[in-house]
């Protein structure tokens, strides 16, 4: 790979890595915001559904922006962006201050995935290898960011641990500056009317009528059933990770009782051996992106992602009773780790299959959209079902989430046959 090709593949891997690291330092937060605000379950899943939420709608308006600006402008605005409204999720003073900032991260995050996937598609040259360091940098971003926010919780208060957080994207984006995405001269593509100029890693021009186009050739119904797959695996993938760290916290806690902190401090509940816990969650997920790129090479698409989502609603209801022991609900926990992110490559792979060449970068908007954007939803709901049921009927509930997944990718196979 050419020193130009893997200063891009650094730079993007680690946006890539901070984009998630944001996202999921956001359920470890929420242990404190409970007690720092006064509120319920309900309202703070809420809000974060709210946060969650524009992380996903935007990624549709994000792709076209993406294809008429190009890819760096819009990470290094999403660099500065994320760096911000963590500043002012340390400043905030009030819930409503709290959930503007949180919103204001879901905006300024959702135009990552497009354009870093766009820039690596379309500027290196080795895509395969590029796209496969550039997932390694999300998942340790997903692993270690929790981490991370932990081990600061444990030393400062949690203000500063948000404004702390926002350092790594400023730096980030000073180092970005340096970073060329142009093409030379000689590699560039010819300028056409219309098409791309050279040095750049757009498309040109963008029309409504142009995506309106594109859309309707998406309009199958192949396509419609893997965007509802992809939509029930967001759900379940919202709803059981926002919760994750204080469900934890009480089931682990008669368990095994191991203090971390001050046993006086204020804080003293909050942080205990249950928030390591869901980072070593965190990072057997890991091992599911191998174990989806394993399946989806050895059998049909629809078929893995039928058992991966029957996998998932039988792990769910195997939940609360594993807690019976430490051993079985360790075990469970990490299954469910597994399994959640083995549901990833799986998706995109659907999703290339489902779509026509030509509309692939609309296609994967669609799919963030649903992901993260409906998906988003799955907070709320497990936030309402905590706070007026309880956490057995949450477990329930993704169960037949993912059943309804499994059922439609079974149909998508059926479909896709004939």
């Amino acid at each position: 790979m050419a020193q130009s090709d893997r200063r891009i593949v650094l730079f993007t891997a680690a946006a890539h890595g901070l984009v998630h690291t944001y996202e999921l330092s956001i359920p470890i937060l929420m242990t404190v915001w409970l007690a720092e605000f006064s509120t319920t379950a309900a309202t703070l899943g809420l809000i974060v559904t709210v946060g969650y939420g524009l992380f996903g709608v935007g990624a549709l308006p994000g792709g076209v922006l993406v294809d008429r600006y190009g890819s760096k402008p819009l990470i290094m605005t999403c660099l500065a962006g994320m760096a911000a409204s963590f500043v002012l999720v340390g400043l905030s003073g009030s819930i409503l201050m709290l959930a503007l900032a949180i919103a204001s991260w879901g905006v300024v995050a959702s135009v990552y995935h497009p354009a870093g996937l766009a820039l690596l598609s379309t500027r290196v040259e080795r895509t395969g290898i590029a796209l496969g360091y550039h997932g390694i940098g999300g998942n340790l971003g997903i692993a270690l960011g929790p981490l991370a926010t932990v081990v600061l919780l444990l030393w400062f208060d949690w203000r500063v641990v948000a404004v702390a957080l926002a350092v790594p994207a400023l730096a980030l984006f000073a180092l970005g500056l340096f970073v060329d995405v142009a093409l030379a001269p000689a590699d560039a593509p010819a300028a056409a009317d219309g098409g791309e100029e050279p040095g750049s890693d757009t498309k040109g021009q963008v029309s409504i009528e142009s995506i309106v186009s594109d859309s309707r050739t998406l309009a199958t119904l192949t396509f419609g059933l893997v965007i509802a797959i992809v939509m029930t695996s967001g759900l379940y993938y919202r709803a059981f990770l926002t919760f994750l760290p204080d469900l934890l916290s009480s089931f682990l806690g008669p368990l095994v009782s191991v203090e971390l902190v001050d046993p006086d401090g204020p804080y003293a509940e909050e942080f205990d051996l249950a928030r390591y816990f869901y980072v070593g969650v965190l990072v057997f997920g890991v091992f599911g992106q191998y174990l989806g790129g394993y399946l989806a090479d050895r059998m049909t698409i629809e078929r893995a992602l039928s058992y991966v989502l029957g996998t998932l609603s039988v792990l769910a209801l195997l939940f609360v009773p594993a807690t019976a022991t430490t051993g079985t609900f360790v075990a469970v926990s990490l299954l469910l780790g597994v399994v959640l992110f083995t549901i990833q490559p799986l998706q995109q792979a659907a999703v290339a299959k489902h779509s026509p060449p030509g509309t692939r970068g609309l296609s994967f908007g669609y799919t963030f959209l649903a992901i993260f954007g409906i998906g988003a939803l799955g907070a709320g709901v497990a936030g309402g079902v905590l706070t007026y049921v309880s956490a057995q009927a949450l477990f329930v509930v993704l169960a037949a989430i993912a059943a309804i997944g499994a059922t439609i990718a079974l149909v998508l196979r059926r479909v896709d046959r004939g």
